[in-house]
Formats: C-alpha cells, structure tokens, sequence
C-alpha cells in the first residue's frame, strides 16, 4: 500500500479523491492480495457501489487494522507536517473503513510526519494523538498508553494492562494493535530492532505492528541508525503484488518518494 500510494500521488497529485484510491486498487491491485475490509471494499467497487458505501455494505471488519497499515506514505510526503498527513490518510481510509478504523490511519500517518521533526517518539506519538477525535476510543487507549509509561510501568505491565483492557477486540482490530505499537514506541528507547520486536512480542496482529513501528522509528532516526544486518539481506530490492513494482529498487522508491515531499512543500 506504501508503493500504491506513491503511485497515486505521481499520477493523481495531492487532490486525489476516494474514488481515486478505489480506482488504482482495481488498476494495480490483485484482489487475493487483500483480505477483510479492504476485501470487502474491493468487492463493493467491483460491484459499483461508491465511496463511503463501498465501506459500509456487507463490511463486518470496518474498524480493522486495513487502513492503519496503509497510512505510511501519508506521513512519509509530508514531514512536519501532521495535519496534512491525517487529511490524506482520511481520504484513503473512508474507501474501506470507519469510525476507528479511519482514525487510526489518521494517527499512523500524523505520527510518521511528526517523527520527522519530533525530538523522540513520544512527542511523536502525542502529536499524531491530536489529530484523532478525543471522544474516540482509540484516543482514550492512546492516552492510557501514554499514561502508563509515565507513571513508569514497565513495559511486561503495561502490556498486561492492554491485553486486559482491550483484549475483547479482535486479533485485526484497530484499537488493540495500536496500543502495541505505542507500547513498543514508547518502552524501545529509540533502538530500532528493540522497538520492532517489542511490538511483534506484544502479539494480536504482529507482522504489521512490528512494520508500523518500525516506520514510525525509521522516519525518526533514518537509515544510519537502522542496523545493517537488517537492511543488507534485502539488497536494495522490494518483492511487490502491486503492478508493475516487483523488484523495484528500494533507494528509488525512497527518492521519488521524496520528491513527491519537496513538491508538496512548495
């Protein structure tokens, strides 16, 4: 999804629309390659149904993880720049998601552009919180996340104090994946790999917590401190679904993705 979204920022520009983001999916996106809501999103275009039906109807995984995991390149093209990220991921969202499920890729993508320019992941983690509604669930399991880290619970008991708290969600839901990642951002104490498996240990839905965060932390502290044991075994290349993309070169996703930055900020 962070290669689609560069694609639709190439092509569609910063006044892309929903029906943009459904468009593309059809274009580039093989439909086995989706799963719950984005699933049922894809089926509904496919139907002709229109944005925001094309989340509501027969869609019981709404506020699932699906949009969450897709807010990245958001944040990425927009550094410094919290409010804007949110907007975009809004946008994108509404195709498959609603309530929580939209703002928690509000919060993804806030929290990626914040971490360009935050001091540590903290305030990284509070700035995107402001830019989800404070009557919503999920800010309310943010901010008890925040809260048990600074009354200086560990991260075992602030763990136990989640799972206990929002265990009742799904495995895939929004709001309980997202507090491991906070977690994990919060208790990683800036170290990459820490901070990836911290959120993969917290369990529910590991492979993308462990990238969300992993993101999240790369944006802040960038490539040199991202340990070379990690990043050589990929060589520069990215296996891809999305078409036209497989084997493309990491380095040059990264530099069109940044000028699509340098663009946004004239």
């Amino acid at each position: 999804y962070t290669v689609l979204g560069l694609h639709l920022f190439e092509t569609a520009g910063p006044g892309f629309t929903t029906e943009d983001v459904g468009q593309l999916w059809l274009e580039r996106l093989p439909i086995l390659r989706t799963y719950t809501a984005e699933r049922a999103a894809y089926r509904n275009l496919v139907k002709g149904l229109k944005p925001p039906d094309t989340a509501l109807f027969a869609n019981p995984f709404r506020e699932f993880i699906g949009a969450q995991i897709r807010a990245d390149i958001y944040g990425y093209v927009t550094p410094g720049k919290p409010s804007q990220a949110a907007e975009f991921a809004w946008r994108d969202a509404r195709l498959s998601h609603t309530k929580n499920g939209i703002y928690g890729a509000m919060w993804v993508a806030a929290t990626v552009a914040a971490a360009f320019v935050a001091g540590d992941p903290e305030e990284a983690l509070y700035v995107g919180m402001s830019e989800v509604p404070d009557s919503s669930r999920l800010y309310e399991a943010l901010k008890s996340c925040a809260r048990m880290y600074r009354q200086g619970l560990s991260w075992e008991e602030a763990l136990a104090e989640v799972q206990a708290r929002y265990g009742k969600y799904h495995w895939v839901h929004t709001i309980n994946n997202a507090c491991l990642v906070a977690l994990a951002l919060l208790y990683g104490e800036m170290d990459f790999a820490k901070t990836i498996g911290l959120a993969v240990r917290g369990g529910w839905d590991t492979d993308c917590n462990g990238a969300t965060a992993g993101s999240i932390l790369g944006a802040m502290i960038g490539p040199g401190a991202i340990p070379s044991h990690l990043s050589e075994p990929l060589n520069d290349r990215l296996r891809s679904d999305v078409a036209g993309y497989d084997g493309s070169s990491i380095s040059d996703l990264a530099r069109r993705t940044a000028k699509v930055a340098r663009t946004l900020s004239l």
